[in-house]
């Protein structure tokens, strides 16, 4: 499965995000790794996400936090910074390993920690374009 978008606004974005929640929500225990540059526009894709996982959510980056917890109806939104996280001893003291079965969980920063991402993750990777709210996103999954 592969799915590309080219979007112009951080909307665009969240709207993508909240029709592919819409593919995922019934999966109880999903991971989506993302991958990207600062300021990609990661955050804006959890918070469309969000819409539909956990409606009224205020998503905000958990870059300090490491992890921010999002409580729906049935279903939990778990969301990763993975930024300053540099070996698998740091990200084991997060919990991290121990949310992969509460929840949806969504992990910015993926790339800094290839060895913790399941096998059957989604993949999301968004790259700026030419102009400043350009974006193309790639969602692919094994």
């Amino acid at each position: 499965m592969k799915y590309e978008f080219h979007t112009h606004s951080p909307e665009q974005t969240e709207k993508i995000a909240s029709d592919f929640a819409d593919m995922i929500k019934g999966e109880k225990n999903a991971f989506i790794a993302m991958y990207g540059d600062l300021g990609a526009g990661k955050t804006a894709f959890v918070r469309g996400l969000a819409s539909v996982i956990t409606p009224g959510a205020r998503v905000k980056s958990p870059t300090y936090t490491i992890v921010n917890e999002y409580k729906g109806e049935g279903v939990s939104l778990f969301h990763f910074d993975l930024y300053r996280i540099s070996d698998d001893d740091e990200l084991y003291s997060t919990g991290f390993y121990d949310y992969l079965s509460k929840g949806i969980c969504v992990a910015e920063w993926s790339e800094n920690t290839p060895w913790a991402i399941p096998k059957d993750a989604y993949k999301v990777k968004i790259s700026k374009g030419v102009s400043e709210f350009d974006r193309d996103i790639v969602i692919e999954k094994d």
